[in-house]
């Protein structure tokens, strides 16, 4: 298990969903096992907008607010979007699309590459995180990625 572990928003929005989804119980019972393992978690900015913007047109207002809360709880956690990402994140998404492996409709904001980019610019060395994802496919392109049930 490498030691940081960068959320996507698939377990991020499982954390977030109300007790008694199974799917949700087990990501949170993944989520307390590695934190009790020490493992750092970190979640990018892209992907708490991805989520919250959800959170917020369902009116759940209270999960909204949790989720920002546990990106805000832990010294360090909350990537911020920077220039230098956004720059990267360009630089990444031309990379692939001139390689001829798109990752989103050309005209849809790429989160996947913002993410990557995010972890990438905050200086984070790949041989030591992974995203937990549900979208191996995608994220794999630029970073580390698994599947998050996979990781452990």
């Amino acid at each position: 298990m490498k030691p940081i572990l960068v959320l996507d928003s698939s377990p991020l929005g499982l954390l977030f969903q109300k007790p008694k989804i199974k799917a949700a119980d087990d990501c949170r019972e993944w989520l307390r096992q590695q934190l009790s393992a020490g493992v750092l978690v970190l979640v990018p900015e892209i992907v708490q907008y991805e989520l919250r913007r959800e959170l917020l047109r369902l009116d759940r207002t209270a999960s909204a607010a949790a989720l920002v809360a546990f990106s805000q709880a832990v010294t360090g956690r909350f990537i911020p979007i920077t220039s230098q990402a956004m720059t990267l994140a360009a630089e990444l998404w031309a990379r692939t699309r001139r390689a001829g492996k798109p990752t989103a409709d050309p005209h849809a904001l790429d989160i996947d590459v913002i993410l990557a980019a995010q972890v990438l610019a905050a200086g984070v060395d790949p041989a030591d995180f992974v995203v937990a994802t549900s979208n191996v496919s995608h994220l794999s392109l630029f970073v580390p990625a698994a599947a998050w049930e996979t990781i452990g």
